[in-house]
């Protein structure tokens, strides 16, 4: 599905609607250009899953835990690491963990270790404040 936001409000709106559709064991895979809303997203997702704490991209530490309402929430920043980088800080076993939610941004850096169920949200910029966001279910 294709979704067209305007402006923030917007796009609180649409990740309290995807929010409210995701599980256990869930992986969410997060595309899109610098800039393009990747964390903003995330921090609207996660707020509305009941996280209390202050999300921030994990661009260095590549993985921040949170924990909501009702689920664990598994936040990797793939834009710096290889592969080989990833199966080193455990990516594979929290992949494969059923207790919780992961979100990956730049998840085509390490595509190769993303499982086959998975849900794609692509994000391109239109102008300053608005996004086409694409929402796949593989």
């Amino acid at each position: 599905m294709k979704y067209i936001v305007k402006s923030k409000i917007e796009t609180r709106a649409l990740a309290e609607k995807f929010a409210s559709k995701l599980k256990n064991g869930d992986i969410v895979c997060l595309n899109g250009d610098l800039g393009a809303g990747k964390t903003t997203f995330t921090q609207f997702v996660f707020s509305a899953l009941g996280v209390k704490d202050s999300v921030n991209s994990p661009t260095f530490s590549i993985l921040k835990i949170y924990q909501g309402d009702k689920f664990k929430l598994n936040h990797f920043d793939t834009y710096r690491i290889t592969v080989e980088e990833a199966i080193e800080a455990g990516f594979d076993e929290i992949l494969e963990d059923q207790n919780g939610i992961t979100f990956i941004e730049w998840s085509e850096n390490i595509s190769s270790l993303i499982p086959s169920k998975h849900i794609d949200v692509n994000i391109k910029m239109i102008d300053e404040n608005s996004r086409e966001f694409e929402i796949k279910y593989e």
